[in-house]
């Protein structure tokens, strides 16, 4: 797998997620079996660069080739304005966002709104090629199958960007008016991998080993794109490339190692947003990793009252202590648990499920 002159690892890559992917959260899933990673979206806003927000965003210290960022705005000259000034701070991939269903980012017109603008997302694409070009940087794109069920136009969309020339593109199999609801579909995708020569990833939904094999054969995409499926389970890249290299699963991963990579990636958090912002952002990310394990909801809502970085630190490794005393293992994710061919139909059934409520 290769986006212009780079190398992955592997095929399986970490979705950009707002205030969730960021540096430690990218580095993370990389160690565990990752193979590419593209940054939240930095504004393509000039009078917001400067910003402590944006600054965090685009912070790739210590960070593995290649750096990826993805811009989002609804200007074309600021689009590649912005990709030129994300190329000078270290960016040798530039992702467009056509993706994002937030409302305050689609009320803009940027993200997963400009599907509407067909004009204006063409504009878009041919002026951060035009910056990027020169400079050697593969130009990628992340969008949803429409803006709504009567108006899916990704393979229209996909086919222009391509001859603009976009290297890569990635396909959320929902439409804006989605969101995150529903399920995802994957007929979309695999029409536009089938009408491409550029790469597509498949996105969405994606939450098991047998999902994501399942949705590569159907769609038969060149890679998968996983994004709140690794929240609190970023060794999921790692049982996803062992489940395609041998069809049986890696055990859950040990307590002790557990704690060991949420105890390193809150002390990575907390170098990177401070004690302030790093003890609350770091609440939702405890939050996940907890989630599925005995008494981590009532732990939750006790940590959430901590206020400083070595108390959250200190309460988080108490509880894995306690819990270590009654498992060796978390459990075992229960998806998708009787092999590739429940995890077809669960793909035939997200279908018709799709298609009943439209």
């Amino acid at each position: 797998m290769n986006i212009g002159p780079y190398a992955l690892a592997n095929n399986l890559f970490v979705a950009p997620m707002a205030g969730v992917t960021d540096r430690p959260f990218r580095m993370l899933c990389k160690k565990l079996g990752a193979g590419y990673a593209v940054s939240e979206m930095v504004t393509s806003r000039r009078d917001l660069w400067d910003s402590l927000k944006t600054s965090r965003r685009a912070n790739h210290e210590g960070e593995a080739a290649p750096i990826a960022v993805q811009i989002a705005g609804t200007d074309a000259q600021m689009m590649a304005d912005a990709a030129a000034y994300n190329i000078d701070r270290g960016a040798q991939i530039i992702d467009i966002n056509m993706g994002c269903p937030a409302k305050k980012v689609c009320n803009k017109w940027a993200g997963s709104a400009l599907m509407q603008d067909e004009t204006l997302a063409l504009q878009i694409v041919e002026a951060v090629v035009a910056a990027c070009a020169p400079r050697q940087v593969p130009v990628t794109l992340k969008m949803r199958t429409g803006w709504c069920q009567s108006h899916k136009n990704a393979l229209v969309l996909a086919r222009a960007f391509e001859s603009a020339g976009v290297q890569m593109i990635t396909v959320h199999g929902r439409t804006r008016e989605q969101g995150y609801k529903g399920w995802a579909e994957y007929d979309t995708v695999a029409e536009v991998k089938a009408a491409l020569r550029i790469p597509v990833v498949a996105n969405g939904d994606i939450d098991s080993p047998e999902k994501a094999c399942a949705v590569l054969a159907y769609t038969g995409a060149d890679a998968l794109m996983i994004g709140r499926a690794a929240q609190g389970r970023p060794w999921i890249f790692r049982e996803i490339a062992h489940f395609m290299a041998t069809g049986t699963h890696l055990a859950p991963p040990l307590l002790a190692e557990v704690k060991r990579l949420l105890l390193d990636h809150l002390l990575d958090h907390y170098t990177l947003y401070g004690e302030f912002t790093g003890v609350r952002s770091a609440r939702k990310h405890i939050g996940w990793y907890l989630k599925s394990l005995p008494g981590g909801e009532a732990f939750r809502a006790q940590m959430n009252l901590l206020q400083d970085c070595q108390a959250q630190l200190a309460a988080v490794a108490d509880f894995f202590d306690a819990l270590g005393e009654q498992m060796d293992r978390i459990p075992a994710v229960a998806s998708n648990k009787h092999g590739p061919e429940a995890a077809q139909a669960g793909l035939n059934k997200d279908k018709k499920q799709e298609e009943a409520a439209a």
